[in-house]
């Protein structure tokens, strides 16, 4: 591949560290990397293959410097700047969640719907939500095999997802609980997240769903091309640092064995299958973390449907579940020569 100028936006933030990790991890084709962030943390350094990149405000920058921008800084930062990125003639990766039901901008897991990154009118591609991405990962193949007709989730969303100072939120709460004391809730979440479980992931809308479910069920269909999937989600905040873990039930047009599926997950990329339950062999949420894959579990026959599978899906939130399906997505833009 040939090398070209890379940009990460909210290069300070978690999901950004993570990916300046992987770029390097990868052997990612980088000729000059930039990293951006708010005027807060401009004049801060970033390490990268040894060197200290100096981290730039990112309200001055001249993206006309950059082949490819990856923005992991929130909603309001893509808003404001993707657009002057793109108008620069740089190509936006975007994890957030403000493009992704635009009609014009894909929605790409590589592993899924590669063939999407080459229509891009706008110059944006959206990185799905973190659990629809391990959610489609596991689903997909099965999708191929055999129609999806519906599917209940249930999410087990690690603090990592909602950023630093949510992680910082866990550890002092939970050290709070342990000295006996009474802890109070911070600024990341509505309640104390020390040693429990929060079935608020965003805010609630109307119809009594919060946006993070609301995000899952739209973004499925849109992956998966097919709107005649019915979706229904619950997400729920757990007290872990890293790791999502989602609950699956799946019922497809034609029924599938339990060996069936185990298969046809086997063979696909990026999905690792962790199934003996004789040994108490399942995805753990501690063992994902640092991981790439997404890993399947509990696969097991539903017996109150007749064409339905259970199964327990856990991933590595900031990789595969962002920073990771990021880098794959500029990797194909590089290697099939699709930038500017």
């Amino acid at each position: 591949m040939n090398a070209c100028r890379i940009a990460v936006v909210g290069a300070t933030g978690a999901v950004g560290r993570t990916i300046l990790r992987i770029l390097q991890e990868r052997d990612f084709p980088v000729e000059r990397l930039f990293a951006l962030a708010s005027d807060r943390s401009a004049g801060t350094t970033m390490r990268f293959r040894n060197e200290d990149i100096p981290v730039t405000d990112i309200a001055g920058f001249d993206f006309a410097s950059v082949d490819i921008a990856l923005f992991s800084a929130g909603g309001s930062v893509s808003l404001d700047h993707a657009p002057r990125a793109t108008s620069a003639g740089a190509v936006v990766v975007d994890n957030t969640s403000v493009f992704r039901q635009e009609p014009d901008v894909p929605l790409v897991v590589p592993e899924i719907n590669p063939e999407a990154i080459a229509d891009r009118p706008r110059g944006i591609i959206a990185n799905p939500n973190c659990s629809t991405i391990q959610m489609v990962m596991a689903l997909a193949p099965i999708h191929r095999k055999t129609p999806i007709k519906r599917i209940v989730v249930s999410t087990y969303q690690s603090v990592s997802g909602a950023g630093s100072r949510a992680v910082e939120e866990l550890e002092r709460t939970s050290s709070e609980i342990l000295r006996g004391e009474t802890p109070g809730a911070g600024p990341a979440f509505p309640h104390v997240i020390g040693f429990n479980c929060l079935p608020q992931i965003d805010v609630f809308r109307d119809d009594g769903y919060t946006k993070e479910e609301h995000k899952m069920m739209m973004e499925t269909r849109k992956i998966l091309s097919d709107d005649s999937i019915r979706i229904t989600a619950t997400c729920v905040r757990v007290p872990v640092m890293i790791g999502h873990s989602e609950a699956i039930n799946v019922e497809t047009e034609s029924p599938l064995s339990s060996d069936e599926v185990r298969e046809i997950l086997r063979d696909a990329p990026g999905v690792e299958v962790i199934d003996d339950p004789g040994k108490a062999s399942y995805p753990l949420q501690l063992d994902c973390a640092g991981k790439n894959s997404v890993f399947v579990g509990r696969i097991r026959r539903d017996p109150s449907c007749q064409n339905a599978i259970d199964m327990w899906v856990t991933t590595d939130n900031l990789r595969k579940g962002a920073a990771l399906n990021a880098v794959q997505i500029a990797e194909i833009l590089v290697r099939d020569r699709r930038i500017a």
